[in-house]
């Protein structure tokens, strides 16, 4: 008979607040291929320069939101792990695409503890070349490198899932709740040719005029398109006003074009104009992290108020909300029960 199991699966933080230890970390990070696609010879001197400086900037931003356990990322998500593993019999484990945990050694527990039959779980909403991708590839080539043990399932991205849209409405109920002048979505920046490595049409993203709202099959891996969808869903639950709600996003590296608005010239742009209450939620990260925590909770909120802005908000990401936790509860449900759902996909082995 066939043993269950889950691997969860998320991006990574620096083992702990030092120079040597966030060196590392971005060196892994950075030199992926996916992250910066450009040839491994320019990539490794790029890489190079930037760990120069870019450690100890990185830890000072750390420190400021670093916990007593370590990386807010990775408590959260041991948290979000106990709680699913309280609620099966089988298997939970944890693994980051970079640093520690190890994709290796969670693979290498769940073969110790008899798993054949593994639910592979990206928790990425949206498909992006430098997130969702890259954790797959890794995860089914070390897979493929143990000799193939497990029959694997993968969640698919969830942007438009309506149970994932109703967790987001949840935890930002209380903020909208107590009203606001404008909701500013700040989704995780991508290079614009991510976008067009990522058609498959080669003729779509980024070339069709509109090409986000045109239904096209390049959507299903297109990250714009997805965070798009993911607002206007938001938003036709939440029942806002088309003129109350903005997109934007953050985090750009390089001279490259990069996905626009960007987030920081839009905060800066709405603290001249006067804004009053600006609430702000980033649906593309699931749990809370230095770009939710530091970036936009700290450097975003002084931009903003500098510029001229008033009260500024940032709504939690899903952490361990008991929405988000019911959501990838019910999805190992449908996992259990059978394959023919939505977001769910059979990976060969």
């Amino acid at each position: 008979m066939s043993k269950k199991g889950i691997l969860l699966l998320n991006l990574g933080s620096p083992e702990a607040l030092t120079v040597p230890a966030v060196r590392e970390y971005l060196n892994e990070f950075l030199m992926d291929g996916r992250v910066i696609d450009v040839p491994y010879l320019p990539r490794r001197l790029l890489v190079s320069l930037i760990l120069l400086r870019r450690p100890a900037v990185k830890v000072e931003e750390y420190s400021s939101v670093w916990t007593d356990e370590g990386s807010p990322l990775i408590v959260t998500s041991r948290k979000v792990q106990d709680a699913l593993q309280e609620r099966f019999e089988f298997p939970v484990e944890l693994a980051m695409n970079y640093a520690k945990p190890t994709i290796a050694g969670a693979l290498e527990r769940l073969q110790n503890a008899g798993v054949t039959d593994l639910f592979i779980m990206p928790l990425y909403p949206h498909y992006a070349m430098s997130s969702y991708e890259t954790v797959v590839v890794k995860t089914m080539s070390q897979i493929r490198e143990k000799g193939d043990p497990f029959k694997t399932t993968l969640l698919k991205p969830f942007y438009a899932d309506p149970d994932y849209i109703d967790a987001l409405h949840e935890v930002s109920r209380p903020d909208l709740e107590s009203g606001f002048d404008h909701l500013l979505f700040t989704f995780h920046g991508v290079p614009e040719r991510h976008l067009r490595k990522s058609d498959p049409s080669h003729e779509h993203c980024m070339t069709t005029p509109d090409c986000c709202a045109t239904c096209h099959p390049a959507h299903a891996t297109c990250y714009r398109h997805q965070c798009l969808r993911t607002a206007g869903e938001f938003v036709k639950k939440a029942n806002i006003p088309e003129d109350k709600y903005s997109v934007a996003f953050q985090s750009r590296l390089g001279r490259d074009p990069w996905l626009e608005p960007y987030t920081d010239k839009t905060l800066e742009s709405y603290g001249k104009k006067g804004f009053g209450k600006l609430l702000i939620i980033s649906p593309s990260f699931v749990a809370d992290c230095l770009e939710t925590l530091e970036e936009i909770g700290i450097g975003g909120a002084e931009a903003y108020k500098d510029a001229g802005g008033g009260d500024y908000k940032l709504i939690p990401c899903l952490n361990e909300h008991p929405t988000w936790i019911s959501f990838l509860e019910n999805r190992i449900h449908s996992w259990i029960e059978g394959p023919e759902i939505p977001s769910i996909g059979r990976l060969a082995s």
